[in-house]
């Protein structure tokens, strides 16, 4: 039986936070690069797997930002996980109000195409603890908001994991995309 690979796939500042009351989404920084890379990720055919409060952003901002990866992203089937939401949803979205480990356990038994998140920091950090990320992927923006951070990428995750380096860029505006493969550190392995 194959097994669909799940990439959880977030941003951050260096100092690990996902958002700001006061800085945007990019941090200020220019992401032309960047964005050509996310084209070329959000390119293939994958289900996108989001929580709620992603989800209400997507859909609210999304289809208004003349951005192709944006767009893509748009345009693919989504389930999103949420008790809070009903439908009918937006951006070709499908509603499932299972618990989001369990679906997605059961999303890589049966997709044919692989599964991504973006953003849907406790979404991630609940599938990263429950061992079903095969591909972290962390776009680091060179700020450290210590004042006006909000939204710790990896605050309340209760497993410690030990990351493979499997790829990763720097852009010329100091930006670093890198890819890793985790696993649950155990120190007694040592």
């Amino acid at each position: 039986m194959m097994t669909a690979t799940f990439t959880a796939d977030v941003f951050m500042t260096l100092d690990g936070y996902g958002a700001t009351h006061t800085w945007g989404g990019n941090w200020g920084k220019g992401q032309a690069d960047l964005w050509d890379l996310r084209e070329q990720l959000y390119t293939p055919e994958q289900l996108i797997v989001l929580g709620a409060n992603t989800y209400q952003v997507m859909a609210k901002f999304g289809p208004g930002l003349d951005v192709a990866w944006i767009q893509r992203f748009c345009a693919m089937e989504k389930v999103v996980y949420s008790n809070t939401l009903a439908e009918p949803l937006a951006l070709n979205s499908t509603l499932s109000q299972r618990d989001a480990v369990e679906g997605v356990r059961e999303l890589k038994q049966t997709s044919d195409v692989p599964l991504r998140s973006h953003g849907s920091l406790t979404l991630n950090r609940a599938l990263l603890d429950a061992g079903l990320v095969d591909r972290l992927e962390v776009t680091v923006f060179p700020a450290i908001t210590a004042k006006t951070g909000i939204s710790p990428v990896f605050g309340g995750a209760t497993r410690d994991f030990d990351l493979e380096l499997l790829e990763s860029r720097t852009f010329d505006d100091g930006i670093i995309w890198s890819v890793y493969r985790p696993t649950v550190y155990d120190p007694t392995a040592q």
